[in-house]
């Protein structure tokens, strides 16, 4: 049951919570596979985002027992984040006021095994599409020929979210190398356009190449999401081809969009878990680039 459905999350744009759970239950069949069993922090609005809202990990008191949870330690202490795994659990963190589920790129209980690997291209601001695009086909031909196949999402904010399927084998530390390296590699092919430099100050202008998501308690905001911005953008699966012809940009879909785009599209990320993939052959292979 959500409570106070008629609450204004998005004053100018006039979605209601209500209007915001409708969606995640009529995207549930779609999302909740992309996220089940991975550890999940909510960004939380319970007075919209005209307000000041806050992330939220642990679950640990004061929530309902059928909630499932994962402990995970911390310093001094361990955190229970809560675990989506149908319908009911995606509507009970909705009702928190949580605008958008973010992810962590292992599920449980194998936490230090990946099973994504994700690259946030970020940039400063939205006024070079041609450059983002150029960037995101760039990382996709670099992928390529290491061997992987990669899948793209909208980030709903500035950039672009490109994610490797992994087959679960490699552990957290390997894969947020690999990252690392695979992101060097891309900012030396295009000194000009890209950094890995996270200071704002020391971008100069340029496209952040961010691999810090596949770190061990990381989170990435979950394919279908919606993000805390005016107009309620989703981060949302497309394709390769609409990333080419310039048709897609970041915060191209919204919120009240999706119907439409779901039953044109489908879920164009059905596939991603079954073309999971090894590491090593591609780790072999980008020692020799």
């Amino acid at each position: 049951m959500i409570t106070h459905p008629e609450k204004v999350l998005f004053p100018d744009d006039g979605i209601t919570k209500g209007e915001l759970a409708s969606y995640y239950e009529s995207v549930a069949s779609l999302i909740v596979p992309h996220i089940r069993s991975r550890p999940l922090t909510m960004e939380r609005y319970p007075a919209g985002i005209g307000k000041k809202g806050f992330w939220q990990k642990d679950v640990s008191k004061g929530f309902p027992e059928w909630l499932e949870r994962v402990e995970v330690p911390k310093k001094n202490g361990t955190v229970h984040h809560p675990l989506v795994t149908n319908t009911r659990t995606l509507l009970w963190v909705t009702n928190q006021n949580t605008i958008t589920p973010h992810v962590w790129v292992s599920r449980a209980p194998t936490l230090h095994y990946p099973d994504v690997c994700v690259f946030d291209l970020d940039p400063p601001d939205d006024e070079q599409p041609d450059v983002l695009r150029a960037a995101a086909l760039a990382l996709r031909d670099l992928l390529k020929e290491l061997g992987l196949r990669s899948w793209v999402k909208t980030s709903g904010s500035k950039g672009f979210h490109i994610v490797l399927s992994l087959d679960g084998k490699s552990r957290t530390d390997d894969v947020a190398r690999f990252a690392h390296t695979v992101g060097a590699m891309l900012v030396k092919r295009d000194p000009q356009h890209l950094t890995q430099k996270l200071s704002k100050a020391d971008r100069r202008g340029r496209i952040l190449v961010d691999t810090g998501r596949n770190g061990y308690g990381a989170t990435f905001a979950a394919a279908y999401a919606v993000r805390a911005k005016r107009g309620a953008p989703v981060s949302a699966p497309c394709t390769w081809a609409e990333i080419e012809g310039g048709t897609v940009g970041p915060q191209t879909f919204t919120l009240r969009m999706m119907a439409d785009r779901i039953a044109t599209v489908g879920d164009l990320w059905s596939d991603i878990r079954r073309r999971r993939r090894a590491l090593r052959a591609a780790i072999e292979k980008l020692s020799q680039l």
